[in-house]
């Protein structure tokens, strides 16, 4: 690393007051003076002289420093790239539809929270009462937009739950998707664990759907494509992992990436932006 110019100064000069001292010392070299014992015991002393000055330590820390200030510098260019390719490939997110969507509060509304999410996500069941918190604070402003995107490894389960949140959809619309959604979340284990068959269709139960129907539809598997269908939509669009959120302005089609399970505190305001 390099030594600032007062460090370089105080170096140069006890480099030269040592050396002096040394000839001083031994008296002018010879042909056959040792040279290269004599210049490792003037490097020995010129080390000793700047720990015990402090300078070498003050240099250290200084070239430290300036390290981090530059590995943290590149971090920070390195995120707000990645944050702009991820808003840019999000402006691509198919609008919000009445007809093929899950929405949960006014589907008129002009900010859209639309997650891309894992029933078997430990962090989607606890975004999952952050967004029907901010949905309630906006008063009909925001809507939440449920879609599916089973994570691999936590497969079989999360498709499965998929595909029965889809029949309880298709036999009791859309307050049985919610209904249902909401018990799942509260039930499940996380992290690929799932609920029962049977466990399911209690849920279906007590929500207003028809065991034997909604067995019939869990057991045909006809809505896994869509589960799927909604899965690929998302990886093309960036979406990686769970919950993979998207804020939308339905009228100006502005967006922003903020996946994970953000606190309500910290999506207020970006959905304050999008509003105003």
């Amino acid at each position: 690393m390099n030594l600032t110019k007062h460090g370089l100064a105080l170096a140069t000069g006890l480099v030269l007051s040592l050396v002096a001292l040394t000839v001083l010392v031994t008296g002018p070299l010879q042909a056959d003076d040792n040279e290269e014992a004599l210049v490792q015991r003037i490097k020995e002393a010129v080390i000793e002289e700047l720990r015990e000055s402090g300078v070498l330590d003050r240099e250290v820390d200084r070239g430290i420093k300036r390290f981090v200030e530059r590995e943290r510098a590149a971090r920070r260019a390195a995120e707000q790239q990645q944050a702009q390719k991820a808003d840019l490939l999000a402006k691509n997110v198919r609008p919000v539809s009445k007809q093929r969507d899950h929405i949960l509060g006014n589907p008129d509304a002009e900010v859209s929270i639309i997650e891309y999410s894992d029933f078997e996500c430990p962090f989607c069941k606890q975004f999952h009462k952050t967004a029907h918190r901010l949905v309630k604070a906006f008063d009909g402003r925001v809507n939440w937009v449920y879609r599916h995107f089973p994570l691999g490894f936590h497969n079989p389960a999360a498709q499965k739950e998929g595909e029965a949140s889809e029949c309880a959809a298709e036999l009791g619309g859309n307050e049985a998707f919610w209904g249902f959604t909401d018990k799942v979340y509260e039930l499940t284990p996380s992290n690929g664990k799932g609920l029962s068959p049977a466990e399911m269709a209690a849920i279906v139960k007590s929500v207003g759907v028809d065991q034997d129907a909604f067995i019939e539809c869990y057991e045909s598997g006809r809505h896994a494509a869509r589960v799927q269908e909604d899965f690929r939509e998302g990886s093309l669009i960036g979406i990686s992992g769970t919950p993979g959120n998207i804020l939308r302005n339905n009228k100006t089609g502005d967006v922003m990436v903020r996946s994970g399970a953000r606190p309500f505190e910290a999506l207020q305001p970006d959905i304050d932006f999008l509003l105003n």
